[in-house]
């Protein structure tokens, strides 16, 4: 991770606890190319943790928004959540 990731991830952590307190809901916001794969990953990210997940596609069927409304345990969990999808390609965070 570049040193610019590590700074985001840790402003991130500082404003998750600055302003919650834990356990608390979180909704993550995700676009990703409108790919089956691609979309069923972000999903079973989130599987067995009692997310509520709502996707709409785009006006031209190229991308898709997933937001995922979540109970997550701390910040850590959160950031977590988002390095493991990191690697899912073209997508974007929200």
């Amino acid at each position: 991770m570049d040193k610019d990731t590590e700074e985001f991830y840790e402003r991130l952590r500082l404003e998750l606890n600055s302003g919650n307190v834990w356990p608390a809901e979180y909704l993550f916001k995700f676009i990703v190319p409108s790919d089956a794969a691609k979309i069923e990953k972000v999903e079973d990210a989130f599987d067995c943790m009692g997310a509520v997940i709502d996707t709409k596609h785009s006006k031209t069927g190229k991308y898709t928004s997933i937001s995922v409304n979540v109970q997550m345990p701390d910040a850590q969990t959160i950031i977590d959540k988002y390095l493991e999808l990191s690697t899912v390609e073209g997508i974007i965070s929200l």
